[in-house]
C-alpha cells in the first residue's frame, strides 16, 4: 500500500531528471500520473518507464508556460481519471550564463514565462480542480538559486526567488480550501539542465569536486528530490504549507567560508 494510493497527479517537466524520477516515484507510491513536457521523445520514454513498472500513466506533450495548454492538461486529468490531488509544477529552463548588461528583455521573458508563470498557471488551474475534490497538494520546483546569489544565471535566480514567494502568497490565498502549496529548492542535482557541468567535471577528472561546497560534499540525484516531492504530495505532509524546502546537502545552511578559518 502506497502513500499516494488513489491520488491523481500531474508532473510537468517530466521528460527527464527530477520530473521523470518524481513520476516514477509517484506511480510507485500508488498514484495515477499524467506526465507532461515539450520534449515528445523524452515524455514518451518516461511514460514507458512508468508503465513498465506497473503504473497507470498518460503522456501529454505541452508547454507549461501556455495557459490554454495548462488548463487543458488539468481538464484532461479530471475528465480521464476523475479528479486531481497532486500537481508538481517542475518544468523549468536555465537560460544563458551571460553578464547582466548583455541579457535581453526577450531572454528574461522566456525564462520567467517557463519558470514563474508556469507554476502560477499550475496553481491557478490545479487549485480550481482540487477545491472541488476537497483539497490537494501543489508542489513547485524553485532552487537554492532563488534563496541567494551564486547558484545560477540572473534571470533563472530571479524567477526561482519568485517561485518561493509565489508558494507563500498562494498558500495564503487558498486558505481554508484544503489546497497546500509548497516549493522544493534543489541544490546541485544531475539533470538534463545541469548535464554540461557534470560532463565537464568528468572530462577533467574532477567529479570528486561536484558538490564540494555543501556539508555532504557531493551532488544530489533526481531520486532524492523525488522523495521529497512524494512526501509533500502525501498526507504525511498534511500540515506543511507555504514552505520552500532546500534539498541541497546543506549548501544553503551557511554563509561562504574557508574551512579552518574564522575570517
Amino acid at each position: 500500500m502506497g502513500r499516494l494510493d488513489g491520488k491523481r497527479a500531474i508532473v510537468t517537466g517530466a521528460a527527464s531528471g527530477i520530473g521523470r524520477a518524481s513520476a516514477l516515484r509517484f506511480a510507485a507510491e500508488g498514484a495515477t500520473v499524467v506526465v507532461a513536457d515539450v520534449a515528445e521523445e523524452g515524455i514518451a520514454e518516461t511514460a514507458a518507464q512508468v508503465a513498465a513498472a506497473g503504473g497507470t500513466v498518460r503522456p501529454v506533450v505541452m508547454d507549461a508556460s501556455d495557459e490554454a495548454a495548462v488548463e487543458s492538461l488539468v481538464a484532461a486529468c479530471v475528465h480521464d481519471f476523475g479528479g486531481l490531488e497532486v500537481f508538481f509544477a517542475n518544468a523549468g529552463i536555465a537560460g544563458d550564463f551571460l553578464p547582466l548588461d548583455e541579457l535581453s528583455a526577450t531572454h528574461w521573458r522566456r525564462v520567467l514565462d517557463v519558470n514563474l508563470i508556469g507554476p502560477f498557471l499550475a496553481i491557478k488551474y490545479g487549485a480550481r480542480a482540487m477545491k472541488k475534490g476537497g483539497g490537494g497538494s501543489i508542489i513547485c520546483t524553485a532552487s537554492v538559486a532563488g534563496l541567494r546569489s551564486g547558484a545560477g544565471p540572473t534571470p533563472y535566480s530571479a524567477s526561482k526567488a519568485g517561485v518561493v514567494n509565489l508558494v507563500q502568497t498562494a498558500a495564503n490565498q487558498l486558505a481554508g480550501t484544503g489546497v497546500r502549496v509548497n516549493a522544493i529548492c534543489p541544490g546541485l542535482i544531475e539533470t538534463g539542465m545541469t548535464q554540461p557541468i557534470f560532463e565537464l567535471a568528468r572530462a577533467a577528472g574532477k567529479t570528486h569536486k561536484l558538490g564540494q561546497l555543501n556539508p555532504l560534499r557531493r551532488a544530489g540525484a533526481p531520486a532524492e528530490i523525488a522523495s521529497v516531492a512524494a512526501f509533500l504530495a502525501s498526507d504525511d505532509a498534511s500540515y506543511l504549507n507555504g514552505q520552500a524546502i532546500a534539498v541541497d546537502g546543506g549548501l544553503s545552511s551557511t554563509h561562504p567560508f574557508v574551512p579552518g578559518h574564522l575570517a
